[in-house]
């Protein structure tokens, strides 16, 4: 508890001065033009107060100070106690809310399920799970692509994380998480004061009672996992399963439960959202969708050709600069430190604000436009292209997520003409998340069926 306020809030970068009710409200509606306007004002450090969190927010947007948040060590900062508003949907031994060597005990662990050889292992099924997909997608009928992008990314977590295979709990699980979640991303439900049980009616109450039902699936699937054995699986359960600390413990039921629920609203809706955001970009851009289409044609559905494609990777590297599905990342500081010229106190929030960073023109010419070429032959460094986290708290899932966006989208460029349905596409919060409005809704022109998929489509 801090023993005078006011001395605290002088010593932080300047910030908006309105109440931080109202910030609040503006943060969920429009976090993006939000930090534009703050930058604009105060330069590359500004506070803002938000109800929903304890301590003073401080988001930084020089390089230079990210790259001194992601090298603070487990002991400076706590990105788990930053992730605590999160904890009712992934749960108090979540990967996201662990901090010190705690986190790095479970990270170890967990670790090799996403080692980047392990990805190719996963390929075929996220290319199969998305042309079953499109195989039901309408022509000539606007709908809302993003929602076909969830199914497939919740079907390919049930199948390459959970190793669960088609059959009735598939289905039934894949029903009621789909429910839970589309419960959990309403922006509101993020503050405390709203995460009430007043019923089954209530949001708040139904999420809970699906959740546990969901929750009930998940604990058998462990439970006959450790019975069975894991012999001849090669899902993310089975690696947890089998996983021994230093001590040779294996991690507890709550901690393989948790951390499926973690990866499952970690990595759902994020590459589902991140996936819609890439076909906004390059549906209306004729030259570079015919470009990458003939370069993904000549992979000839070879996953392991796939990952390797220099355009496809350098589009999805994009798509994720122009438009992060999450606006920031952050620390919890346990003691004062520097920050590039920013010197904070401790029990402050530290943010580097990942859409400010990315669009930054000295890093990023044009940085409105989407430009793939840009990230042909060119090294990444970690402080300045950061849609997944950096540090010790970057993303588990990273290549895992950029691994499925590449191999849905070489499954949909072959098989699918399509446009934009509307042009008047904002991003909306859905939770954590920034997603395209309407669902961004599009319409199938031409589509083949996946047989002929590596020739030329005719419109």
């Amino acid at each position: 508890m801090m023993a005078n306020p006011l001395k605290y809030a002088k010593s932080l970068p300047p910030g908006p001065r309105m109440p931080p009710s109202l910030q609040m409200l503006r943060w969920i509606r429009e976090p993006f033009e939000m930090m534009a306007d703050c930058r604009s004002r105060f330069g590359d450090a500004f506070t803002l107060n938000l109800p929903a969190l304890p301590h003073p927010v401080v988001l930084v947007a020089d390089p230079l100070a990210v790259k001194d948040v992601f090298a603070l060590g487990s002991e400076q900062g706590h990105a788990g106690k930053a992730n605590r508003v999160l904890k009712p949907l992934v749960g108090e031994h979540s990967l996201l809310l662990l901090d010190g060597a705690e986190h790095l005990r479970q990270r170890k662990m967990i670790l090799p399920a996403f080692h980047g050889e392990r990805m190719h292992g996963y390929g075929r099924a996220m290319m199969d799970l998305t042309h079953e997909s499109i195989d039901g997608w309408p022509v000539g009928t606007p709908f809302a692509v993003h929602k076909k992008m969830q199914a497939v990314t919740l079907q390919v977590i049930l199948r390459t994380i959970f190793g669960i295979e088609a059959g009735p709990r598939f289905v039934e699980l894949a029903e009621l998480l789909t429910s839970a979640l589309d419960i959990a991303t309403h922006p509101l439900l993020l503050l405390p004061l709203l995460q009430r049980d007043l019923g089954p009616l209530s949001p708040w109450g139904r999420f809970l009672r699906i959740y546990e039902r969901s929750s009930r699936i998940l604990r058998a699937e462990i439970r006959r996992g450790r019975q069975a054995g894991t012999t001849g699986r090669t899902d993310v359960l089975a690696m947890m399963l089998d996983a021994r600390d230093e001590a040779g413990q294996p991690l507890s039921e709550d901690e393989v439960h948790d951390e499926l629920v973690t990866l499952l609203v970690a990595g759902h809706e994020t590459t589902a959202t991140a996936l819609a955001w890439t076909l906004r970009w390059l549906l209306p851009d004729a030259d570079r969708l015919g470009r990458l289409r003939e370069e993904v044609v000549s992979a000839g559905g070879n996953p392991q050709r796939v990952a390797k494609l220099a355009l496809l990777d350098a589009t999805v590297k994009e798509a994720l600069r122009l438009q992060p599905v999450v606006p920031l990342v952050g620390r919890l500081l346990v003691e004062p430190a520097t920050f590039g010229d920013v010197e904070l106190p401790a029990n402050t929030f530290v943010a580097p604000a990942i859409y400010l960073v990315h669009q930054r023109p000295s890093l990023y010419p044009e940085p409105a436009r989407f430009r793939p070429e840009r990230f042909l032959d060119t090294k990444i460094v970690p402080w300045e292209w950061l849609p997944f986290g950096g540090g010790m708290r970057k993303c588990i899932g990273a290549a895992f997520a950029m691994y499925e966006m590449k191999m849905a989208l070489a499954s949909i460029l072959p098989r699918v003409e399509m446009r934009l349905a509307s042009e008047r596409i904002k991003a909306v919060r859905r939770g954590v998340t920034m997603a395209p409005s309407k669902g961004l809704p599009v319409v199938v022109t031409a589509k083949r069926p996946r047989e002929s998929s590596g020739a030329r489509i005719a419109a």
